[in-house]
């Protein structure tokens, strides 16, 4: 995997560093946007002096571009040409479901784990003669065998999250990978709520498409996001969204042609976010410089702490209880999540509220003393609630 080998790398400590306003904020909120680093802002100003030194430096910013390319294909063990640069997450999804024809094999299987705005495409291909399975949770998770009764020779797409949004729960991907491909199936996984702190290899995980954006864990900003399609796919209708970044020879300029790129390319449309391409490629190599697998090893520590010090409380946790199924994040099932994040923020405190859940994530640059500090804040809201 990609990073810092052992002996060069930051530690927790030094990476922690990068991050100036964790000296008096308690970042607990990767899961809806990372901290900023001085990595980031460093590139944002040197965006805004292309602009005012060169105008309209357009070399300049498709080299920003392919280095985003290129830092997200070496994070998740691709090839560059199989990475397609798109907008967000939800346009990726799009883009896949475009090149199906729904008729032979007409239906997708997702679950109520899924992001909605993934969700949603799905549900937008019924007019085009998709027929949408939705598995539910078990008490927030899935177990493979869920995925396994719901394939046949119907099922055209698999759709399934590394980790989800709603409680953090690592979901069993590379079975369900093994298991949809005998079936004849396709795989598409959301890796957003991974990509940055699980270490993720696309050849260990097989899978056929997978998508994650950079503005959380991997501490970038919105507006970018990136599409690995497998090397060797091939769509069964062309992608119905396009542009000339799409085409074999972008700069052809010919109006009357469509001459698709025979790459992941072919998934991506009009001129990328520039300013977006630049925080992504600040954030990543902020990334680079820690050895992926102990980032994992010490969020991982990090969550058990937070869960196990929360659960001693007395709280009500919708995070598996189990180390292995949990991933970068711990969800607190409160009544009125969004005071409580109120609360937590006028201590500063950073959370992420959603639906019945207070959102508690974790990243390199937290420690345990943010753990012991939002203890004590939700220890203190429930005294003054009481």
């Amino acid at each position: 995997m990609p990073g810092a080998t052992p002996a060069d790398a930051d530690s927790p400590a030094r990476f922690r560093d990068r991050f100036p306003s964790l000296t008096d904020t308690v970042h607990l909120a990767s899961c809806s946007q990372g901290a900023a680093s001085t990595d980031l802002s460093a590139a944002l100003l040197e965006f805004q002096h292309t602009m005012r030194e060169y105008g309209a430096p357009w070399d300049r910013w498709m080299a920003e571009v392919a280095r985003a390319r290129q830092l997200f294909a070496e994070l998740i063990g691709a090839h560059p040409d199989e990475v397609a640069v798109v907008p967000c997450a939800s346009d990726g999804a799009f883009q896949i479901a475009s090149t199906y024809g729904w008729q032979e094999r007409p239906r997708i299987v997702t679950t109520d784990m899924e992001f909605p705005s993934i969700a949603h495409v799905w549900l937008a291909q019924r007019p085009r003669g998709a027929e949408v399975v939705h598995l539910p949770d078990r008490d927030g998770t899935l177990p493979a065998e869920d995925f396994a009764a719901a394939l046949g020779d119907r099922v055209s797409l698999v759709s399934v999250p590394l980790a989800s949004y709603r409680n953090g729960a690592r979901l069993p991907v590379a079975d369900v990978v093994g298991m949809a491909h005998d079936a004849g199936a396709r795989v598409f996984v959301d890796a957003y709520q991974a990509a940055g702190v699980l270490p993720i290899d696309v050849r260990e995980l097989d899978c056929d498409y997978l998508v994650a954006g950079a503005l959380k864990y991997l501490l970038g900003i919105p507006g970018i996001a990136f599409l690995y399609v497998r090397g060797g796919l091939t769509d069964e209708v062309p992608p119905q969204l396009t542009g000339w970044f799409a085409q074999s020879d972008p700069y052809a300029f010919d109006p009357r042609t469509l001459d698709l790129a025979p790459t992941a390319r072919r998934f991506e449309t009009g001129t990328p976010s520039i300013p977006s391409a630049y925080g992504a490629v600040a954030g990543m190599r902020c990334l680079a410089r820690a050895d992926q697998a102990a980032v994992w090893q010490h969020v991982g520590e990090l969550a058990t702490d937070l869960h196990e010090s929360l659960a001693r409380a007395g709280e009500q946790l919708w995070s598996p209880a189990e180390p292995a199924l949990r991933g970068a994040q711990v969800a607190i099932v409160d009544e009125q999540p969004t005071e409580l994040a109120a609360y937590l923020a006028n201590r500063r405190i950073a959370t992420s509220p959603r639906g019945h859940v207070l959102r508690l994530s974790l990243h390199y640059y937290n420690d345990h003393s943010d753990v012991a500090k939002v203890c004590e804040a939700i220890a203190d809201y429930r005294k003054h609630r009481a």
